[in-house]
């Protein structure tokens, strides 16, 4: 199956229309983790067009954005100039043996061969170095009703998610896991994010059920326009708070 995130308007809609979620995981986690300084340098494997790499500022003094979809780091200068960017696979980092100090990854190991990566992460982790995985899914919540939950029941029944063989995580299974590492801190996070009708609109179109059924031969205008028709009433003109519901997990060398 072609990789959904190898094209140019999937990479703009990355950059220009994705809710700030990423910074404020940054800050839950590294509360939780009580660090009084930022790392020293990070690591962000998957880091899409650099959002998650963005994230890092203030919490690392040199970060390095990694992504295996070339077509996504066209926007990393916009997004994250003071970092650094590269192509590169999480089986197979390629930076030297105790360089860095933090990894993060973003919803990125659900995909990932999980045997070659964390002995990946164990050689490029200096020895008291913090491995943070974290995922949220869609904001597809009010607050206070439902209906953006039901809207958001009928979008992927018209447009359903493509067949993955993504596996599940949580802090719980990947304790379980042989990996090498022990899970410290961790949470399962609800974050609310006001955001307007317009941007949810363009954020809703950045989802991969909409890259698939592009992929399948529905035309792009005809996404959007039943999307902007079916969200008028919803959003009825107004910001609303919108409900990003996920979990961060803090890992070290056993």
């Amino acid at each position: 199956m072609a990789n959904p995130f190898e094209s140019d308007k999937m990479a703009a809609g990355y950059a220009t229309a994705r809710p700030p979620v990423h910074a404020r995981v940054m800050e839950r986690a590294h509360r939780a983790l009580g660090r009084p300084a930022p790392f020293r340098r990070a690591l962000d494997v998957g880091c899409g067009a650099g959002l998650s790499t963005r994230a890092l500022e203030g919490f690392a003094e040199h970060s390095i954005g990694m992504e295996p979809a070339e077509p996504m780091l066209q926007w990393h200068s916009a997004l994250a100039p003071a970092a650094d960017f590269l192509v590169g696979h999480a089986e197979a980092l390629p930076l030297r043996a105790g360089s860095v100090d933090l990894i993060t990854a973003a919803g990125v190991l659900n995909y990932t061969n999980l045997e070659l990566f964390f002995p990946e992460a164990l050689r490029t982790l200096t020895p008291a170095g913090t491995l943070l995985v974290y995922d949220f899914s869609p904001g597809r919540s009010f607050r206070h009703n439902d209906r953006l939950d039901e809207w958001f029941t009928a979008f992927t029944a018209r447009y359903p998610w493509p067949r993955n063989e993504a596996r599940e995580l949580n802090p719980q299974i990947l304790g379980s896991l042989d990996s090498g590492c022990r899970v410290g801190a961790y949470e399962h996070f609800e974050i609310g994010i006001t955001l307007s009708p317009a941007f949810y609109l363009e954020y809703m179109l950045t989802e991969t059920n909409v890259a698939s059924a592009m992929r399948n031969g529905v035309a792009y205008d005809e996404i959007r326009q039943w999307c902007a028709s079916t969200l008028e009433p919803v959003w009825d003109g107004r910001e609303h708070e919108v409900l990003f519901r996920g979990y961060f997990a803090c890992m070290n060398r056993q």
